[in-house]
């Protein structure tokens, strides 16, 4: 087998660097070659390199030199700018055009690297024929989860639609408006030592106080009085020194606490029950209630849409067989292995999960 043959595990290891995470989006569809693309593929006098002309070539670096030794060795490993963007594509498709040379620079070294593995005879035996195992592994995990991505990213204008009128209260936008009670006085809190009895009474007696500050200031609240004036008091009741938002603005219901939530349930005017939190209490007045138009979410649903589609076809292909384990074997510590480690290589696998998360 030719060493340029099994180069590719240590080609994904060596050019990681040129796939740069980038934020989850929806992908695009294929473009034709941008202006940078085809100034990267053109030399120096603006006429363009043929597809078999050579852009890395390595003297002397072949599968099969000379057998005469007496003699200059006139092989050499040439690669075509052909072979060379079929490799960009296949591990760096969102490469710089700018960084181009500096893939080319590790790609050559990475081939007089295999080539020397393979004159070694690195290539040969069990143990790299599992090592090529666990890479064709990564490999098609990694192939997989983009071509879920790549089919979860036909999203519909029907689709969107569709989900855009199905769930109307997730683009509802209230005015919110806010008090929030702490649970216990903060100067008593940190005046008194922890553990004691006296102390126990004083902290029960401080929550017992605010408690009952924090429904009269409700009952106030409902009753139409200002919230800005109802927040001070209640800074002075418990001798908060910190500044509590009592105006949060357009609030979205995804952008409460799920316990929270209810109150974008509430009319316009109508002030919520008292919510309790660990931390303290808070009352909320809900103001002007209206709904985003459709245009303004669009992206927001394709991403929705496309991140639950990724998820469901990710979790139905791993229920679609579930490993089962030998129990007694994996109780027991293999010996000789570190404690936490796998016998091979002192590293375990990473865990399956979705190729992306998004909002649900």
């Amino acid at each position: 087998m030719s060493y340029r043959g099994w180069i590719c595990p240590l080609v994904l290891t060596t050019l990681a660097w040129g796939q740069a995470e980038k934020p989850s989006s929806p992908p695009a569809p294929p473009k034709a070659p941008t202006a940078s693309h085809t100034a990267a593929t053109k030399a120096p006098d603006g006429v363009p390199v043929p597809r078999h002309a050579a852009v890395i070539t390595i003297p002397s670096l072949c599968d099969k030199p000379p057998w005469d030794k007496s003699k200059p060795a006139d092989c050499k490993t040439v690669v075509t700018r052909a072979e060379f963007e079929q490799l960009i594509d296949a591990v760096a498709p969102t490469i710089a055009p700018a960084a181009r040379k500096q893939l080319a620079t590790q790609y050559g070294v990475a081939l007089v690297m295999v080539h020397k593995a393979h004159q070694m005879g690195l290539d040969k035996g069990p143990k790299f024929e599992e090592l090529m195992k666990v890479a064709r592994i990564g490999v098609l995990t990694k192939e997989l989860s983009q071509s879920l991505q790549d089919e979860a990213a036909h999203v519909s204008d029907q689709d969107v639609e569709s989900y855009y009128h199905k769930n109307g209260p997730a683009f509802e936008e209230v005015d919110l408006q806010r008090i929030y009670i702490p649970r216990r006085k903060q100067v008593a809190e940190n005046k008194e030592k922890p553990g004691g009895d006296d102390s126990k009474k004083a902290q029960q007696e401080s929550e017992e106080a605010l408690k009952k500050e924090a429904d009269a200031l409700r009952a106030r609240a409902a009753a139409g009085e200002d919230l800005d004036k109802l927040q001070e008091e209640a800074a002075t009741a418990a001798e908060f020194k910190g500044k509590a938002l009592t105006k949060l603005g357009k609030v979205r219901r995804t952008s409460l606490p799920p316990a929270q939530a209810e109150v974008m349930n509430l009319k316009p005017g109508e002030t919520s029950q008292l919510i309790s939190t660990p931390n303290g209490y808070l009352i909320y007045k809900v103001g002007e209630k209206d709904t985003l138009p459709l245009d303004k979410v669009h992206d927001e649903i394709v991403a929705t849409l496309r991140s639950q589609r990724i998820q469901d076809a990710m979790q139905a292909i791993q229920q679609s067989a579930t490993p089962e384990l030998n129990e007694k074997y994996f109780a027991e510590a293999p010996a000789g292995a570190p404690e936490g480690k796998t016998p091979a290589d002192g590293q375990a696998m990473p865990p399956a999960r979705s190729p992306e998360s998004g909002p649900k």
